[in-house]
């Protein structure tokens, strides 16, 4: 299989486009038209990574951190990103990056979180705005439900729970074709008039390509009047960190031993109990301390994440119960996701999750 292939799968999960601007997501290490026979998947990519996935015959390693995150200036093997990449390069394994978008896709990093610790009811807990945009066309009647069919499967119409969303109005187009045109309706020369419709859906930006490219392939007028606006509202399906709800509520000492066991944890560090019962947990995979204010604001009453600093467990003021449990420890199962990912579009594909601990961190 071509590695393209399987990069357009992963990027359909979690567009490239979703990614923070400081990222550096997709392809570092490789070329999209080469070969791969196995892919392991691992949450970082080091020189232990590169060695297991020869050892296992993969070509390509697709790890949740970029190896590569700031600009590279030498190639010399002087720290462990170039010895990892010089590495990757001589026995032409490639490495895929698939960060924050990743991250802030409904279904990916926080949902897997939220998923291990049973909760319901799960929601993003910071939204992202203008990620939605509008396209709205005149359509005569007869090609209103091709053209309105095929915007649907290029990624348009979805809006939170449902799909194949549109508002259709009804009136009288006109136009006058020249003697250079090819018109579909009308003579050149003569003003016509055509009963036509005014179609609108709502995209994420991500699909703008695809929508457009879908608009022009079945649309029949020669020349096409379409407008795209950028759109200000929130977006339910992307954005940073996630709430969710416990089946019944558990105490604070309860619900910390808990999550020792599903984590694996050998320890963690937490502000004071509030000694009241956890129902809503607020969530984020890796670096989280930024939406302490919005997992407050969301009435949770714990928030999980990791790298916090010590001043900063004093912004919880009796309002909320801060967890760190470490940074590899809450993104530890994201790997999980790259595997439903390709088993699920490439069953006979060989991928491996990895053997490799690459958490940097030990505790004594």
């Amino acid at each position: 299989m071509l590695l393209q292939t399987l990069i357009t799968e992963i990027e359909r999960f979690a567009p490239l486009d979703y990614q923070e601007s400081y990222d550096n997501c997709g392809l570092l290490v490789g070329n999209k038209q080469q070969e791969i026979t196995g892919a392991l998947l691992s949450l970082d990519c080091v020189e232990a990574t590169i060695d297991e996935a020869l050892r296992k015959k993969c070509n390509l390693i697709i790890a949740h951190h970029p190896i590569i995150f700031g600009g590279l200036k030498k190639l010399n093997g002087s720290n462990y990103v170039e010895r990892t990449v010089i590495k990757a390069i001589q026995h032409n394994i490639a490495i895929y990056a698939c960060h924050t978008n990743l991250d802030n896709v409904k279904l990916g990093v926080n949902k897997k979180i939220a998923d291990k610790l049973g909760l319901n009811n799960q929601q993003i807990l910071a939204p992202k705005k203008s990620l939605l945009k509008k396209l709205v066309t005149f359509v005569p009647l007869s090609h209103l439900d091709m053209v309105r069919q095929d915007l649907f499967d290029a990624g348009a119409g979805n809006i939170g729970n449902y799909s194949q969303c549109s508002f259709v109005n009804e009136g009288v187009g006109s136009f006058k074709p020249n003697d250079l045109s090819n018109p579909f309706s009308g003579k050149k020369g003569e003003l016509s008039l055509e009963n036509e419709a005014r179609l609108e859906v709502i995209f994420e930006q991500a699909y703008l390509q695809n929508v457009i490219a879908a608009l022009r392939k079945s649309h029949p007028y020669e020349e096409i009047a379409y407008d795209i606006y950028q759109l200000e509202n929130q977006y339910q399906n992307i954005g940073s960190g996630m709430t969710g709800e416990l089946e019944k509520p558990m105490s604070e000492n309860a619900f910390l031993e808990n999550l020792k066991q599903v984590f694996g944890l050998k320890t963690l560090k937490h502000t004071s109990f509030l000694n009241k019962p956890i129902k809503k947990v607020a969530l984020c995979g890796g670096s989280g301390s930024f939406l302490l204010k919005n997992a407050i604001n969301s009435k949770s009453d714990i928030y999980i994440s990791s790298d916090f600093k010590y001043h900063e467990f004093f912004d919880a003021e009796n309002q909320i119960l801060i967890t760190d449990i470490g940074h590899y420890e809450t993104e530890q199962f994201t790997p999980e996701i790259f595997y439903d990912i390709i088993s699920k579009k490439f069953p006979t594909f060989a991928t491996c999750l990895t053997e490799t601990n690459t958490n940097p961190v030990n505790y004594f």
